[in-house]
């Protein structure tokens, strides 16, 4: 604390005496003639210890080092003179000399005749293999991944509309901190702490076999499990375990940009094929895999992404069997299963697939909250052992004490009593969201009220740009990210999540909405 006390009084007196003396002085770019700025603590700023092994001018050389290096003592700026400087230190004249001498040979500073010292003007010039600023560019060239760039809005308004995130204010916060609190305070979690690369916690393991199999339906051991840090790690390790250069790759049109993405820097050719009212089109699968042969398919049935239709029985069934007679793998992506308002739920594909045919992927960011990141992999044993590898490449020991909380969270039924309430919440958010756009927007969009999911979908019936209605959403106080429009030459939509606004943001939101698409309209 005293040091950081001594940090902050330093800091404030060089920028006081350098805001004084530039104020008085007139400085300017260049050698030049003022006088020399004797009002800077030198004699605070540069400390010297006589008993010190290290020379006193060495001392002072280093001193004024520091202060350039740090921005105190500016390019160009004129030093004091000798018999000066000697004064303030308190040193002898000829101890100054000598420091000056080493600054000037190390690069520091320029001598000039009958004119004085300056600090010389270096930017990022290399003197004796340090840098004064660490490089902005490689000196060699780097392979830029152009797939992958992807530019987050800032936010800065205080309503904001997402593709589907939950309400961090309703957060499980206080249990988790009572949870965390107590596990650390036990000595048995003390191994928790330990590097163990490539142990897994079993009673987690257990735990989420349990959870899974009783929600889902999946008949898996804790050999078929994998746990990650999210949805994106998910698609990540499976896209590197299963897929090569020119793998075609199938996709719902639209579907998730980041899966999109993953899939093309593996190397694989994206096939996108139609999405209805009942999900991906199998017949279009179909036909595709009678061209060539097909990689994977990659489905969200539960809730599409983005536009939120869940993918019938029967298409399961015959996507299924495609699988079987063709030989492609189902990447099964079901991060949204867990909010589903309809009481006829689907099971995954996974429940239902006994040729080992799907791999099957979900989180608990949504169900407790996004920072909250743990996720899996449920597939085959073979499977699981070769993303394991994978995996212990980027994250070898995970997050020991996380999954110990979640482990206890599952086992004592607070997960599912913690669902059941989000699960009334989002309902009667989604229900007002929805009885909003009736009342602001119906004449303007065509859509269907979700069965599952936080977010819903919103095709306009009529073409408008959705870049300039972001943009008056943003001069009323609404934050539309670019993430959420879709614009192609037949579609325009919005993806809008519902779970973070409570019933009075949800009114103001839609209202700034529904004023920026009528000036676009008209």
């Amino acid at each position: 604390m005293c040091q950081y006390l001594h940090l902050l009084f330093v800091s404030v007196v060089i920028k006081s005496a350098q805001n004084y003396y530039l104020a008085r002085a007139g400085w300017q770019s260049g050698f030049n003639k003022m006088s020399s700025p004797v009002i800077f603590p030198y004699k605070n700023l540069i400390p010297i210890e006589p008993g010190e092994r290290t020379p006193v001018y060495l001392q002072i050389a280093q001193g004024m080092t520091h202060l350039i290096r740090n921005g105190h003592l500016p390019a160009n700026h004129k030093l004091p003179g000798t018999r000066t400087l000697s004064k303030l230190l308190g040193v002898h004249r000829k101890t100054i000399v000598a420091g000056f001498n080493e600054l000037e040979m190390q690069g520091w500073i320029t001598v000039l005749p009958n004119k004085g010292c300056f600090v010389k003007n270096r930017k990022a010039e290399t003197v004796k293999g340090q840098l004064v600023s660490f490089p902005q560019v490689t000196g060699y060239s780097i392979t830029t991944h152009t797939l992958l760039d992807h530019v987050a809005d800032n936010v800065s308004s205080k309503l904001s509309f997402d593709d589907g995130q939950p309400d961090i204010r309703l957060a499980y916060t206080e249990q988790l901190s009572a949870r965390y609190t107590t596990a650390l305070g036990r000595k048995i979690n003390r191994r928790l702490w330990k590097y163990q690369p490539g142990i897994e916690n079993t009673f987690f393991k257990n735990q989420l076999v349990n959870f899974l199999n009783s929600t889902r339906g999946l008949r898996a051991s804790p050999k078929n499990i994998i746990t990650t840090r999210g949805t994106e790690m998910n698609l990540y390790l499976a896209a590197q375990a299963l897929l090569s250069v020119n793998d075609w790759v199938i996709v719902g049109n639209p579907s998730y940009h980041k899966a999109n993405m993953v899939f093309q820097q593996a190397g694989a050719v994206l096939k996108p094929v139609p999405v209805d009212h009942n999900g991906i089109d199998v017949d279009a699968i179909k036909r595709l895999c009678k061209r060539q042969p097909v990689k994977m398919v990659y489905i969200t049935p539960h809730c599409h992404y983005p536009t939120t239709v869940i993918l019938t029985t029967e298409r399961r069934l015959q996507l299924l069997e495609l699988s079987y007679r063709f030989g492609f793998i189902i990447l099964e992506d079901d991060y949204d299963y867990d909010f589903n308002f309809n009481r006829n739920t689907e099971l995954p594909l996974a429940s239902i697939d006994d040729k080992g045919m799907v791999v099957y992927v979900g989180s608990f960011c949504k169900t407790l909250s996004p920072g909250f990141r743990t996720g899996f992999i449920v597939a085959p044993e073979n499977l699981i052992r070769e993303i394991n590898k994978l995996k212990a490449i980027i994250d070898s020991n995970g997050d020991p004490v996380m999954e110990q909380v979640l482990g206890e969270m599952i086992a004592e039924g607070e997960i599912m009593r913690h669902l059941k309430k989000m699960h009334q919440i989002y309902r009667s958010r989604r229900d007002h969201f929805c009885n909003q756009i009736n009342k602001m927007l119906y004449s303007k969009v065509d859509y269907k009220l979700p069965q599952g999911g936080l977010a819903v979908w919103l095709p306009f019936r009529t073409r408008l740009n959705l870049s300039a209605v972001s943009k008056a959403c943003l001069a009323g106080g609404l934050q539309l990210p670019a993430t959420l429009l879709y614009q192609t030459k037949d579609l325009t939509a919005l993806r809008l999540g519902f779970a973070t606004l409570n019933d009075i943001e949800c009114a103001v939101a839609l209202k700034i909405l529904s004023k920026a698409i009528a000036v676009q309209s008209a």
